[in-house]
């Protein structure tokens, strides 16, 4: 088994009350008990730190801005989008019976029923119920589930489905609009939905101890309590990304919240429908970013410095060498290690990509065919 390092986490440093650092927690919800009409909810484990993601507790989410309804060729976007989506209530045994410990929401893949939603959703329970738009309810089960990338596969027997249409992130440029739609705690009315725009890529966000994801896209479109595994849309109401994570500070919900990218979320439920789980691709080095130092006396970063190559792995087989540093992916940039791990995560184990490699005196493309680093 072949493993790739990747940087250390850098873990902010606790600021006064009035700096108001910020806490990412994922946006699923755990429903301790429901009596009398009141719901209470409980944190599934502690929150180790400000940068630890740990399933939230009840907090104050801001309202969204009132907004005229994106149109699509005459159709908006909640006509386009809300058919989609759907409430996620996860059980477990409890003095003889079940008993409701988590919710979140889940998108709809394909007419066949496959619906994807987070990871943190469903491990808190071994039972499950669908609650779609219109109202109708079915009992899922979990095809499998990723801890690489958060994401579950859930499967119902229905007919009459309405699968979202897939999107890109590669066209998209900070400012385009970003729509939130969830569903959240089974709320009667159905989803709702939220507008903004994306405020960022490639950010690094940190789930659990053993979780770290790459490449998310940020948000500043409300994504509501128990959204966790919800959609993010562009304006024609294509996926764009599954919402896994909001910001929360002392004082309440920052605006901030986090989505997988599309492109990662279908190589991972494709693979997990066909075999039950996914590939861990990876190309068998350590590494860190490199950078090169500019005529003002500035540096910036260039690429990824390989450190270390593993013996058969799929960069010693490709002619990767310690010192060389990595500088794109099928002819997509790459200036930081965190770039490269979100590019690889696009893909399969087993499929092969070009990588530019400058080795200090020549810059050549070479094919490395990625290693399952889950084998």
């Amino acid at each position: 088994m072949t493993t790739d390092t990747f940087p250390p986490v850098p873990m902010p440093v606790p600021q006064p009350h009035r700096n108001r650092a910020p806490m990412l927690v994922p946006v699923g919800l755990a429903i301790a008990a429901l009596v009398g009409g009141t719901i209470g909810f409980a944190l599934d484990q502690a929150t180790e730190s400000a940068a630890t993601i740990a399933p939230a507790a009840s907090a104050p989410t801001p309202a969204a801005a009132s907004v005229e309804p994106i149109s699509n060729e005459g159709t908006t976007v909640a006509d386009t989008v809300i058919p989609s989506i759907a409430y996620v209530e996860v059980s477990m045994p409890a003095r003889g019976g079940m008993q409701v410990v988590a919710s979140g929401s889940a998108v709809m893949l394909d007419v066949d029923g496959h619906l994807v939603t987070n990871r943190h959703v469903v491990e808190a329970g071994t039972s499950f119920r669908v609650i779609l738009s219109d109202g109708r309810t079915y009992e899922a089960t979990v095809v499998g589930a990723d801890v690489t990338t958060d994401l579950a596969i859930l499967d119902i027997d229905a007919d009459d489905l309405s699968p979202i249409s897939n999107g890109s992130t590669d066209a998209l440029a900070v400012g385009d609009t970003a729509i939130a739609v969830g569903s959240p705690l089974g709320l009667e009315g159905g989803p709702s939905l939220t507008v903004g725009v994306i405020s960022a890529f490639g950010r690094e966000v940190q789930v659990d101890t053993r979780t770290i994801l790459y490449g998310m896209l940020q948000t500043d479109a409300a994504i509501t309590e128990g959204s966790s595994g919800g959609a993010l849309v562009d304006e024609h109401g294509r996926l764009i990304g599954i919402t896994t994570a909001i910001g929360v500070s002392s004082v309440g919900v920052e605006g901030i919240g986090f989505a997988t990218p599309v492109e990662i979320v279908a190589r991972v439920a494709d693979e997990i429908v066909a075999d039950g789980t996914a590939s861990q691709p990876g190309l068998g080095i350590t590494g860190s970013t490199a950078y090169v130092d500019l005529d003002d006396g500035g540096e910036m970063p260039t690429g990824v410095e390989v450190r270390s190559v593993t013996p058969g792995s799929a960069a010693a087989e490709a002619g990767i060498a310690v010192g060389d540093v990595i500088m794109s992916v099928d002819g997509t940039r790459i200036d930081t290690m965190d770039e490269l791990v979100a590019r690889l995560r696009r893909h399969p184990a087993g499929d092969t990509v070009r990588l530019t490699v400058n080795d200090g005196t020549t810059q050549t493309t070479v094919r490395a065919t990625l290693d399952d680093l889950a084998a």
